[in-house]
């Protein structure tokens, strides 16, 4: 019987099309790296653009639906193999799913030619056929750990689909886009809660440093569910001083989570001290979405949701994206000039947008800038780890 590493050496495809990181990195980091300069110079009157569902509704669709779901089915269908020690999809099968995933993209944009339910059903499409491979792999694999993810990826498609329905109804689709939010802040919390301290541990254990001492106990248990919590009271409560509470509480545990990692112990590798800057955008944008909601005169909710999206999202999935990048394409497990370059820009294009409204300069430059800035990091994403993407495996 032939064996799985020899079946994947055994592939001849387009190198693109080996593994599932390298379609969806790749074009996640286009999206990323596109659709917040559009959107910025559509509003400072420098493009004219005006999709079909309005402006602010694609900005938020494509940042949620777009880049974030291209960035989790990269990692998921990457993970997917060390998780159930089955063959990872690729080839004919993985290139059907980016296309299908592309059509989403283009179906948003020509809704109005198309129809808006034709163009829901081609959107939508891509996250429950997502969810379909991953509960077979998962189940066929009898990985039952798992099963969770399986079911956030199936609670991220819902939230797709009520995006949709909102607007058929007259709505912004504001609702589907904060319950894809909710769902990607419980997703960063359960994976980055895993690979944050599993990568420390190993690179302490590397460098010979003192043993890495914070397994996984009650505080990680009750951080989580306190987060699921101010998620629920966020979508359903918005209005309710007990779920601004909720989150702060949430994000206080959520620091106190970090803490035990450690994370100050790894400042000589960005490779992983990204991942703890990642996870405090985390605890950062659940404390800041609560006092949102309990003195929303001083912190404004786009702050308090730009520190979710372009501050935790976008630092942990630059972390990711990048390691896995370096890892699977046979290049040393080390951070270089660019890719701590791209890290600096992700973070100040981040702490920019959340301080846009307190900061002395006109709000609407700031966010310009702002949105250069952190596109900036995806583009260099996309022009400095592209190459490894389509090139097949670097031979060491």
């Amino acid at each position: 019987m032939t064996s799985s590493a020899e079946q994947m050496r055994a592939y001849k495809g387009p190198a693109v099309f080996s593994f599932g990181f390298r379609p969806f990195f790749l074009g996640g980091a286009i999206i990323a790296a596109v659709t917040p300069l559009v959107t910025a110079a559509a509003f400072g009157g420098v493009l004219t653009f005006n999709p079909p569902n309005g402006l602010i509704a694609w900005h938020a669709h494509e940042m949620v639906y777009g880049y974030l779901g291209a960035v989790i089915a990269g990692f998921i269908l990457t993970a997917v193999p060390n998780w159930t020690g089955r063959l990872p999809i690729n080839g004919l099968r993985l290139a059907a799913l980016a296309g299908l995933w592309l059509a989403g993209r283009a179906a948003i944009l020509s809704a109005g030619l198309i129809g808006a339910p034709l163009a829901a059903m081609i959107d939508c499409a891509f996250l429950v056929v997502l969810d379909l491979l991953l509960w077979r792999e998962v189940i066929t694999g009898k990985n039952w750990r798992n099963i969770p993810i399986c079911i956030l990826i199936g609670l991220l498609g819902l939230g797709n689909l009520l995006w949709h329905m909102e607007l058929a109804q007259g709505g912004a689709g504001t609702f589907g886009v904060h319950w894809g939010l909710g769902v990607v802040a419980i997703l960063l919390a359960l994976i980055g809660g895993r690979v944050t301290p599993s990568f420390t541990r190993n690179w302490l254990a590397k460098t010979g440093a003192a043993p890495f001492a914070a397994p996984f106990t009650a505080i990680d248990k009750i951080a989580i569910a306190a987060l699921v919590a101010g998620v629920l009271s966020w979508l359903f409560a918005p209005g309710s001083l007990s779920s601004g509470g909720i989150l702060i509480a949430a994000g206080a545990l959520h620091y106190i989570r970090l803490l035990r990692w450690r994370g100050w112990r790894t400042f000589a590798e960005p490779l992983v001290l990204i991942l703890h800057l990642g996870y405090f955008w985390l605890a950062t944008a659940l404390v800041l979405l609560g006092l949102s909601l309990l003195a929303p005169t001083v912190i404004a909710q786009s702050a308090a949701l730009h520190a979710l999206t372009a501050g935790a999202a976008g630092v942990m999935t630059l972390a990711v994206m990048t390691r896995a990048t370096r890892g699977h394409a046979g290049h040393a497990l080390e951070a270089d000039r660019l890719t701590v370059a791209i890290y600096i820009l992700v973070n100040i294009g981040a702490g920019l947008r959340v301080a846009a409204p307190l900061l002395p300069v006109s709000y609407n430059i700031t966010m310009g800038f702002a949105a250069l800035v952190w596109s900036s990091a995806f583009a260099l994403f996309a022009v400095v780890y592209g190459r490894y993407l389509v090139q097949p495996r670097r031979r060491q």
